[in-house]
């Protein structure tokens, strides 16, 4: 790992784990690795078809997904621009 911006690469998945651990794990104590898988399925299934998310103009990640870039209101340049101000620090 000698990359330049090594520690900016994962940031979008490290807030991910964050979130999840946070909003579900910690809360239900799962009991059993089963359990857990189970708990996971329903959550994520939440978080992408169900929970609106403020970053995304509170619309849910399937529906970005889903919709072509023009009308979803979020150029991709200005994503990647985002993404490369973290890489660049």
């Amino acid at each position: 790992m000698d990359g330049r911006g090594r520690a900016y690469d994962n940031i979008f998945v490290e807030r991910l784990w964050r979130t999840i651990k946070y909003e579900d794990i910690y809360i239900k104590e799962y009991a059993s690795v089963l359990e857990l898988q189970k708990g996971l399925e329903v959550y994520l299934w939440l978080y992408n078809y169900e929970r609106p998310h403020q970053g995304l103009g509170y619309r849910t990640p399937a529906e970005i997904y889903n919709m072509n870039r023009k009308s979803a209101g979020i150029p991709l340049e200005a994503h990647l621009k985002y993404i490369d101000s973290w890489s660049s620090k």
